[in-house]
């Protein structure tokens, strides 16, 4: 896998996200995401998966905008399926996942963090959000649903439709991260709350989340494909195309 470390620790596993681009989400990310799960779901000496990322600055900044653009709506289809395959395969692991977001985590970065049971942010203005409405764009039907299970419908409004990015206090406020821990040790001291959920007893923990999950999971997947074209209809608008295409001309002349 080129996109994608997998570290051992004891055992824990640190799931390293290590593409250029920051991390930005394209098919081939969304491969070896699909192939980590499988590997990871059938090891059981892994007791427990720290999610992180081998860039310093960026967690993941959401889709790879330069690739994606270039797309035809079937194309676009196809790879929305995926992605959306990876986050319930993510978000149906049995083992406790921790997201160790040391660096901006935005749009597709946010809906990857938040398949995790716990999510621990850098302190310091590392943001997280989902801009996907401000970029012209719904949220897919099964990023709605797992936003929805992950934070408190106070939240809803300012996350999902103001499309706001949170960092600090008020990204804890808002419920996108479960603590704040300072730089100085800081995928360390992750590693020591993924060490808690490990050391409770795997088969209670493994099928008391699969309980907690399994309604959220049954929606997505009878729905998805659904409402997918809905998520196309604002992807290939004029309106997001021109704002995808400033975007893009930003990204390239850095």
């Amino acid at each position: 896998m080129s996109t994608v470390r997998i570290e051992r620790q004891g055992n824990l596993l640190i799931l390293r996200f290590d593409k250029a681009r920051g991390n930005a989400i394209d098919p081939e990310l969304i491969d070896d995401l699909g192939r980590a799960c499988h590997e990871i779901g059938r090891d059981d000496v892994v007791r427990g998966v720290l999610m992180a990322s081998a860039n310093p600055k960026l967690f993941c900044p959401g889709l790879d905008l330069v690739t994606l653009y270039e797309f035809d709506r079937a194309a676009m289809e196809t790879f929305m399926g995926k992605f959306s395959a990876v986050l319930w395969s993510l978000y149906d692991l049995r083992k406790p996942v921790v997201a160790a977001i040391g660096g901006h985590a935005v749009a597709g970065g946010c809906v990857l963090a938040l398949t995790a049971d716990y999510r621990v942010l850098r302190r310091g203005g590392v943001q997280i959000g989902l801009n996907e409405v401000k970029v012209g764009v719904p949220l897919p039907w099964s990023v709605a649903l797992l936003l929805r299970a992950s934070v408190g419908p106070g939240s809803l409004s300012r996350v999902a439709l103001l499309g706001r990015n949170f960092a600090d206090e008020e990204a804890l406020a808002a419920g996108l991260a479960d603590e704040l821990l300072d730089a100085d040790r800081f995928e360390e001291q992750c590693l020591d709350r993924l060490q808690e959920f490990a050391e409770k007893d795997a088969q209670a923990l493994g099928t008391t989340k699969a309980y907690l999950r399994a309604a959220t999971l049954r929606e997505m997947r009878a729905h998805e494909k659904e409402f997918v074209q809905d998520f196309l209809d604002g992807w290939f608008s004029e309106a997001t195309r021109t704002r995808l295409e400033r975007t893009i001309d930003s990204i390239t002349k850095k």
